[in-house]
């Protein structure tokens, strides 16, 4: 058996492909699933971890058994983050199974929480809470694992229109973020292409001893809406507001986030709960893993105009 082969599925993902640039630079080989071949979407993402070298690419369906069977073969270590391909607690449950088949050593799953199970009058949220149910039933079958819950993404922000972290460009040149969160109740980020790689790998180096059954706040800074647009206006030197209000819905989206985004406004914005739930805090145990983390200020800087201008905008030049 391989020792250094890694398995992460959703590799095209900013979670997957950050592990899998990271593992395939210290001389992991990695197996990399991908649902999509590399001339649809995300081909760009695919295209480049096969030019790293160490990356073996795995493209296919979830939901077809015979490439679960096989995708753990030979390999210690796994890296698990779904999204709603199909019937996402089945998939989930699938690879569990396949993995401890396999004899994978350790399994880290990147989890949420589902704050329904707090007592507290609190709704779960759809796209979370399945993957609080496939954690429950990693732990039931006894596969070795641990659990990542990771922050918001700063990634998320855009000045396009899509819903929740639109910085919408104002005619000032600046920005202004409307969302439902509590303008001074700080919320976890994480910049994911740049930093959950390097966290994850640790968590391998340092083993089960350490992190067996763990949940794991991954989130690098704890900053208020009104402090985001702070680090924006700095990184940016241009105006940024944040203004509390609904969350607005100006392009087509799928219904089951549509769902999502109704229970965030009732969750964080009229409930004001954890965002990870009372039980996790962060950033602490993050920090522990890796100190080389991006802050907004300097995502805002570096890499927020180069994300906008590859999406066609050009209020940067």
């Amino acid at each position: 058996m391989n020792n250094r082969t890694l398995v992460i599925v959703n590799t095209t993902g900013r979670q997957g492909a950050s592990l899998a640039r990271v593992a395939a630079a210290v001389g992991y080989h990695v197996r990399a699933h991908i649902t999509t071949k590399l001339s649809e979407k995300d081909g760009a993402v695919a295209k480049e971890l096969r030019e790293l070298g160490n990356i073996e690419l795995v493209q296919g369906s979830l939901e077809d058994p015979k490439l679960i069977s096989g995708l753990f073969a030979g390999a210690q270590r796994a890296f698990i983050n779904t999204i709603s391909w199909g019937d996402e607690v089945a998939i989930g449950k699938a690879l569990a199974n396949a993995a401890k088949k396999a004899g994978v050593q350790h399994y880290i799953y990147s989890s949420m929480p589902d704050h329904a199970v707090f007592g507290r009058g609190w709704p779960s949220l759809p796209l979370w809470s399945c993957k609080f149910t496939v954690e429950n039933y990693i732990r039931q079958i006894g596969l070795p694992a641990t659990f990542v819950y990771t922050g918001i993404y700063n990634n998320n922000f855009t000045s396009l229109p899509y819903p929740l972290f639109c910085m919408k460009l104002q005619p000032n040149g600046g920005f202004q973020w409307t969302a439902p969160f509590h303008p001074d109740k700080p919320l976890p980020w994480l910049d994911a292409e740049h930093d959950v790689g390097p966290a994850v790998l640790q968590i391998f180096k340092d083993g089960l001893q350490k992190w067996s059954g763990h949940r794991i706040g991954l989130a690098y800074q704890l900053l208020t809406p009104h402090q985001v647009c702070t680090a924006f206006a700095r990184g940016l030197r241009r105006p940024c507001s944040y203004k509390r209000g609904p969350i607005t819905v100006e392009v087509p989206i799928p219904s089951g986030y549509r769902s999502q985004l109704e229970g965030i406004e009732i969750l964080f914005g009229k409930h004001e709960a954890p965002y990870f739930g009372p039980d996790i805090q962060a950033p602490g145990e993050a920090l522990e893993l890796w100190e080389g983390y991006r802050g907004m200020e300097e995502y805002a800087r570096e890499v927020f105009p180069l994300e906008e201008a590859a999406n066609g905008l050009t209020w940067m030049n």
